[in-house]
């Protein structure tokens, strides 16, 4: 791999999640989520743009599967994630919550949140939500 001035100059390989699943957040919305890279590596999850952009295998890339342990997720009415467009019970503060909820379902303590875009927005707000759940923060394309 080029490094130039001792950083990556490229993404990582493109890999595939080793487990993805549907969480059921309330009776109108379902979360689509995956886990890929390392299983007993650093947590991350990734929070995409839009609101409604969804996530892509591309969002994996950004980090290294031997070292991370990858959550990437489509938010409320974005992606895979059901029903696609959904406005309704559709909201900055819900959005905080689902991501506390799929911290707990996935059985992580703390997790490095990273975020690009309206994503970086939601990384921000969801910290000051749960500081104690945060390793740190990385943002990209502030919004």
């Amino acid at each position: 791999m080029e490094k130039k001035h001792g950083f990556r100059q490229e993404l990582y390989p493109p890999i595939e999640p080793y487990r993805t699943g549907m969480l059921s957040l309330n009776a109108v919305h379902t979360m689509y989520w995956e886990q890929s890279g390392n299983p007993d590596g650093v947590p991350v999850v990734f929070l995409h743009g839009g609101p409604g952009a969804g996530s892509a295998p591309g969002h994996r890339r950004f980090f290294d599967p031997a070292h991370y342990n990858i959550v990437v997720y489509d938010q409320r009415g974005a992606g895979r994630s059901t029903p696609l467009g959904e406005l309704r019970d559709n909201t900055t503060l819900l959005l905080i919550d689902d991501i506390e909820r799929l911290r707990l379902h996935l059985g992580i303590e703390r997790w490095l949140v990273f975020g690009g875009s309206w994503g970086s927005t939601l990384a921000l707000a969801y910290g000051e939500a749960h500081p104690q759940r945060c390793i740190g923060f990385i943002l990209r394309g502030i919004f």
